[in-house]
C-alpha cells in the first residue's frame, strides 16, 4: 500500500486513523479486531468506493460490532430487562450473591 507508506513519508495522516488495528500495536501483538479489519480490507481493495459498499457491507458490520460492540450491548439489555421482569413477576429470585449479600461465615 505505497500511498499510505507516503504519507508516512511525509508525515500527514489522512486515513490511518480509519485503519486503527493494523497500526503498530504495543508489545508487537495484533488488535482484538485486526482480523475483521483485515477482511473487510481485503474485500474492498481494488473494488472502488460505490461497489465496495455494496459488497462489503457484511464485512464492515462484523468490524463495527467488533469495535463498538452494539450488537452486544443491545442483547445484554434485553437480558437484563427480562431478568428485572422475571424478579417483579416473582418467577425469579436471584441467588444473595447477586443481590449484594455476604454469605455467612463461620
Amino acid at each position: 500500500m505505497p500511498f499510505w507508506e507516503l504519507q508516512r513519508q511525509l508525515g500527514i495522516d489522512v486515513d490511518r486513523w480509519l485503519l486503527r488495528q493494523s497500526m503498530p500495536q504495543p508489545y508487537a501483538k495484533a488488535g482484538a479486531c485486526h482480523a475483521f479489519e483485515r477482511e473487510w480490507v481485503e474485500c474492498g481493495h481494488g473494488l472502488g468506493q460505490t461497489r465496495a459498499r455494496r459488497e462489503c457491507q457484511p464485512e464492515y458490520e462484523d468490524f463495527m460490532e467488533c469495535m463498538h460492540r452494539t450488537k452486544l450491548a443491545v442483547r445484554l439489555r434485553t437480558i437484563l430487562e427480562q431478568r428485572d421482569k422475571m424478579i417483579k413477576e416473582g418467577k425469579y429470585t436471584p441467588p444473595d450473591y447477586h443481590k449484594g449479600k455476604e454469605e455467612s461465615r463461620p
